[in-house]
């Protein structure tokens, strides 16, 4: 038995409101990369579904950019770590780890020559530092600023000039090397950029754009006359010819600038939602790449600036469900995460889609595709939706209001739900509730209901499972139940619904014979944390489990010492979902936002 990862759908850059967004650019122009959580994502710039994800930072990591010459990556994260890794393995060896200051980094630079890195934050002591990439020693200081610095760059030629941007509101012009301060640059400064000549520009929270002379530092002009941009300017890129930039504002919009008349020639409306803020750019050859606070990373175009040429979707936030249902001959993988947001991944093109209209407004717990193609998910916001995978539309009208919040749910044939809340477990059919067991007395956790629709079991924290038979609409305790190994966490039936699998906190998974009075067919080991998550392959002989120790395995139903074992499915995150293509394929999710494919040989 072995597997192989097939396929990284990565997630999208982690937005926070009113933060700029640092994007790097591969100096060859093929790739862009970002960070979300304690990944570094590089994605490849012509087809954004090939990705690779680096997972050493054992903390958040901020910022990453690219060496000029291509060959390596500096990463910063929030201890105030920076590591430099190798580009060209697969294994992106570590070269150098180095702690210039204790707090987050905010911004990173690096001379032209690939030798000198600079890199600002919120440092203790001081909020910057400039050093030899090989040795780690010091090549003049970074002072001039009383408050967090969020912005660095470095003049390409020679002779080499540093500019820092900081929340006192003015820059700093540096000489050097050794980098020497050598004046304040008296205007808003949270970002600043300079051009592959001779220039450089400064961009405020107060929707300014300046131009200076990048050997002297004294100023040139306003781009856009007394304001660039109606809101605050979160990051500017220049031209690979340094004629043009583009600047990224919370206005919602992007301009492209021409540096020699200092007009906007273009200026790229990208909605009117709040999440349609724009927090980084990114001009790489002939890409204008924009990110907007949703995490959405747009592809703009010139010749209409109404409409992105494509806008890479995804997850920006953690998965916390998912399932996979064919339509029209093609598989989609539906994943929920932490902010309620649902993505539609189409396997084949890797496009990511949503539904339009507004959906679930906190985490979604649990999802599954019943039989009228609906998508059914039960969220924090106490609500079990109803989503016609084909409309691909929210509608108010297939929302059911819970009492409590619910925490699983479950389809079967012929319209039937079942949502576990806390304290309660309500029974629904087409859409409706229609018998609620309350009162209870046990915490029921997880629910499956028989895919024949005879019976619906519930697991308890108490490690019990309860055997209700359903019965027109009710559900009807006949005092049968199971015991499981520890508080149920998760629970399903084999597709053909011959078994009843049962994960729990005490790193079991028990699988029930159905046929036989739920006797135990076989208990699996081998988690060495909390097992969270289950999910039966298609071939019903097969089955997959994760859990909190970061590993997946997949079981054999009549053999539990044949398995597979997949360890690191995502490196430092928990599997928090998994769901089966068909009886090779597997898929998973995490915390790390991230979507895994992965091919199974028995």
């Amino acid at each position: 038995m072995s597997y192989e990862l097939k396929h990284v759908f990565a997630s999208l850059p982690q937005m926070e409101r009113g933060v700029a967004k640092v994007l790097g650019g591969d100096p060859k122009g093929n790739n862009f990369l970002y960070t979300n959580g304690k990944s570094v994502i590089i994605r490849n710039i012509n087809n954004p579904a090939i990705a690779d994800i680096y997972t050493e930072h054992p903390h958040q990591v901020t910022v990453a950019k690219y060496a000029p010459s291509g060959f390596y990556i500096a990463s910063g994260d929030v201890s105030g770590k920076i590591r430099i890794w190798d580009t060209t393995q697969k294994e992106h060896l570590l070269k150098y780890e180095y702690q210039p200051f204790g707090g987050k980094i905010k911004d990173i630079a690096w001379t032209e020559d690939s030798k000198r890195i600079a890199c600002v934050g919120e440092g203790r002591e001081k909020f910057g530092a400039v050093f030899l990439w090989d040795t780690g020693s010091s090549v003049g200081e970074i002072s001039g600023h009383s408050k967090v610095i969020n912005s660095v760059d470095i003049k390409q030629t020679r002779p080499y000039r540093l500019i820092s941007g900081s929340d006192d509101n003015c820059g700093a012009f540096f000489e050097g090397p050794p980098f020497k301060f050598k004046f304040s640059i008296t205007v808003m400064s949270n970002n600043l950029s300079f051009s592959h000549g001779n220039r450089f520009c400064t961009a405020g929270a107060d929707g300014q754009i300046f131009l200076y002379d990048g050997k002297t530092g004294e100023k040139i002009c306003a781009l856009g006359g007394a304001k660039a941009h109606e809101g605050g300017v979160y990051a500017v890129s220049w031209s690979p010819d340094s004629s043009q930039l583009i600047s990224a504002s919370g206005d919602k919009t992007v301009k492209l600038w021409d540096v020699g008349t200092s007009t906007a020639l273009t200026t790229f409306n990208m909605g009117a939602d709040v999440m349609d803020q724009q927090l980084g750019c990114l001009w790489q050859k002939d890409h204008l790449l924009s990110v907007s606070l949703s995490g959405y990373i747009n592809y703009l175009d010139k010749s209409n600036p109404d409409r992105p040429l494509r806008t890479i979707k995804g997850h920006s936030k953690s998965i916390q469900s998912l399932t996979v249902h064919k339509n029209g001959g093609r598989s989609y993988i539906y994943s929920g995460s932490h902010d309620g947001h649902i993505n539609i991944l189409s396997l084949g093109g890797g496009h990511n889609n949503d539904f339009s209209g507004k959906g679930h407004s906190n985490l979604v717990t649990k999802m599954a595709v019943d039989d009228a193609d609906q998508l059914v998910t039960c969220s924090m916001d106490d609500t079990v939706r109803f989503t016609s995978v084909t409309k691909k539309e929210y509608s108010a009208s297939n929302l059911v209001k819970m009492d409590v919040q619910p925490k699983h749910v479950s389809v079967a044939a012929g319209g039937l739900a079942l949502a576990v809340c806390i304290g309660q477990v309500v029974f629904l059919k087409d859409k409706k509730k229609v018998f609620t067991l309350d009162s209870l007395d046990y915490e029921p956790e997880a629910g499956a209901i028989h895919p024949g629709g005879s019976t619906a079991a519930v697991g308890g924290a108490d490690g019990k499972v309860r055997l209700y038979s359903v019965q027109g609409n009710t559900l009807k305790d006949e005092g049968k139940s199971v015991e499981a190994k520890g508080p149920v966490t998760d629970m399903a039936y084999s597709k053909d619904g011959a078994y009843l699998a049962v994960t729990d906190e005490k790193k079991v998974v028990t699988v029930f014979t159905v046929a036989d009075n739920y006797s135990v067919k076989n208990d699996f080991y081998g988690h060495h944390a909390k097992v969270v998550t289950l999910a039966w392959s298609p071939d019903n002989e097969h089955f997959a489990s994760g859990g909190m120790d970061m590993m997946v395995y997949v079981w054999t139903v009549n053999d539990a010492d044949k398995r597979l074992k997949i360890p690191d499915a995502h490196r430092l995150h928990h599997v928090s979902g998994l769901a089966w293509i068909d009886e090779h394929t597997l898929v998973t999710t995490s915390h790390d936002a991230s979507v895994k494919q992965w091919t199974l040989k028995f």
